[in-house]
């Protein structure tokens, strides 16, 4: 990871001395070296103007100023410098105490160059510094490739569980739905309900994902009972019934709060308020919102679309009937937020 000489030449330096005869001396000597870029004040209340207008690669500061010290003008500085741009700063300085020099060090200097100079020392130094400035640059931009390409590849990776849940959801519900519009209708209108409820737009977003995947333990559950046009005998019902801890089985044990999620409707969207539901018999606040929320839109979607045991219902019928099971079926408070949903939504049928 080699810097170029002309890269190094070409670095901007800034160079504060309140004494002219030094400043053209220093200046003269960068020159020298083949420095093309060397920016120079003698008036310290003007490099925090210069430092933002020429964004220099190196400064060097003389420690003791009348204006102002380099320990003075570094404290300026430090807001402008972020922690993770090696900036560095070189003292110009004739005072040989070691409590000065540990003073600049403790204040951000990174070297010393003692007056007077010795050219090839400040030569050594300054390319030393820049060399190493440089190369921090590069492994710098190196590092936001890395994280873009990362980020982009966990997006990449996102999308793809997305759409196979997606595609996980409507595979389920294919078999009694053949457009699988059911799935997507009940995930808007659970989102719906959970923003008139209260929950963050995340929160919402995630039910509205979740949703779809409410009935995929019906992969496993015969054509015979599935597809049945008629009412379902008492076995088959209870058959019928397994479908919300096939689904629970198949989602739980990720780490991904999404599948979390999808779980807890498999398992609950059956349960009902007055503690008849199944699988579990849960009553009231103890079915997880989440499952009281698909519950509603579940079956409201259901009753106002063509099923293989029924024809679609108008939609003041099927809102009757939520209002009629509102604290028997289902949370009067889910039932309410999706009155108000469905009042500013139109049908929510699709």
């Amino acid at each position: 990871m080699l810097i170029s000489e002309d890269r190094l030449c070409q670095s901007t330096i800034l160079v504060v001395d309140d004494d002219p005869k030094s400043l053209r001396l220093i200046s003269a000597l960068l020159e020298a070296e083949g420095f093309t870029n060397v920016v120079t004040t003698t008036r310290p209340s003007e490099v925090l103007h210069l430092f933002a207008r020429e964004q220099p690669d190196l400064i060097i500061l003389d420690l003791h100023m009348p204006e102002r010290t380099g320990l003075e003008v570094i404290e300026d500085l430090k807001p402008w410098i972020t922690p993770s741009s090696f900036l560095p700063i070189v003292m110009l300085t004739g005072d040989q105490a070691a409590e000065s020099r540990q003073q600049a060090l403790k204040s951000g200097a990174m070297d010393f160059l003692t007056k007077p100079f010795d050219s090839a020392e400040v030569s050594l130094r300054i390319r030393n510094l820049l060399t190493t400035r440089h190369m921090h640059a590069r492994v710098e931009n190196q590092n936001l490739i890395l994280e873009q390409l990362v980020s982009e590849r966990t997006s990449e990776l996102e999308e793809a569980r997305l759409e196979i849940l997606d595609r996980l959801a409507r595979a389920a519900e294919f078999r009694d739905d053949d457009t699988g519009e059911h799935t997507r209708r009940v995930g808007e209108i659970a989102r719906g309900i959970g923003l008139v409820l209260g929950l963050s737009e995340e929160d919402a977003e995630t039910i509205r994902r979740a949703a779809p995947l409410h009935d995929l333990g019906k992969i496993g559950i015969p054509d015979t009972i599935l597809l049945k046009p008629g009412q379902l005998s008492p076995n088959e019902y209870k058959v019928m019934r397994r479908h919300t801890l096939i689904g629970a089985k198949i989602l739980t044990g990720s780490d991904v709060p999404l599948l979390h999620t999808s779980s807890a409707i498999a398992l609950t969207h059956h349960e009902r308020w007055d503690g008849t539901g199944y699988p579990e018999g849960m009553q009231g606040p103890d079915i997880p919102l989440v499952g009281r929320i698909v519950a509603v839109a579940d079956v409201f979607d259901a009753l106002t679309h063509t099923r293989p045991y029924k024809d679609a219902w108008p939609v003041e019928r099927a809102m009757e009937e939520l209002a009629a099971q509102a604290g028997k079926q289902f949370d009067p408070a889910v039932v309410e937020a999706f009155t108000y949903y469905l009042s500013r939504n139109g049908s929510a049928s699709g």
